[in-house]
């Protein structure tokens, strides 16, 4: 059995088994024999855990790997048979699993995962840029926060220095969906404001976003959140 880097091509994996771990690459490792839980994800990792430890696992190979089970050996009666798990990495690294008593193996299909929400994020980025529109563009001035439509409230609305209004919605992730959103406030704003520009604001953006955004003449600003609240970052910059 091979298990492909696709996370669409295989299922999650879990495997409950008394098995022995032997790792070997950059150093050695042995796990002798015990009852722990095998994780293989749709992605390719494979990752070794016990009952205690937290979260961590006491072994596991990253993705992009390879997993091939070899058939169990044949062995004298009253043995239990050992199965085979050979993982090997690009690097040639390989973690070898000995199975020699499966007590659970099931798989199930997850799907696409939508990310961490985290709560506040875009309600403090709202209270951020309204305090400092110049990060969207520099000529812009806010008129309201939470300016109504009769489908919700508009992030921002603001007015640059033709006179000219912008609506400004504000994501922490921005796909599709937030362009759709927009798209649909700039719809009922333009009756009564007249030309109202649109401007999507997000910590980080979908390639899809950006080119629907693109189409629909919505610009797309991408911000730093540690920077708007004055944290400098730990990534090293080269400008």
């Amino acid at each position: 059995m091979r298990v492909g880097a696709s996370r669409y091509d295989a299922a999650m994996r879990l495997v409950i088994a008394r098995c022995s771990v032997d790792y070997a690459g950059r150093l050695s490792t042995h796990l002798p024999p015990a009852v722990r839980l095998l994780i293989v994800k749709a992605d390719g990792s494979v990752l070794v855990h016990t009952d205690d430890g937290g979260y961590k696992p006491l072994n596991w190979m990253s993705a992009p790997c390879t997993l091939v089970e070899e058939p169990a050996l044949e062995v004298q009666d009253g043995e239990e048979p050992e199965q085979v798990w050979r993982i090997t990495n690009r690097s040639g690294e390989t973690m070898t699993i000995t199975v020699s008593e499966v007590l659970h193996d099931s798989a199930h299909q997850l799907g696409p995962d939508p990310g961490l929400v985290k709560d506040g994020v875009e309600k403090q980025l709202q209270e951020l840029l309204s305090e400092r529109c110049h990060v969207v563009r520099p000529d812009l001035q806010l008129v309201r926060r939470e300016y109504p439509t009769d489908i919700g409230p508009v992030d921002l609305l603001c007015r640059d220095n033709a006179g000219t209004f912008v609506a400004v919605e504000i994501k922490r992730r921005a796909e599709i969906d937030g362009v759709e959103q927009l798209s649909r406030y700039l719809a009922r704003l333009r009756p009564t404001l007249g030309t109202v520009a649109g401007v999507l604001v997000a910590l980080e953006f979908k390639p899809q976003a950006r080119v629907l955004a693109a189409e629909r003449s919505i610009e797309c600003v991408q911000v730093d959140y540690d920077e708007l609240r004055g944290v400098e970052s730990d990534l090293l910059r080269l400008f």
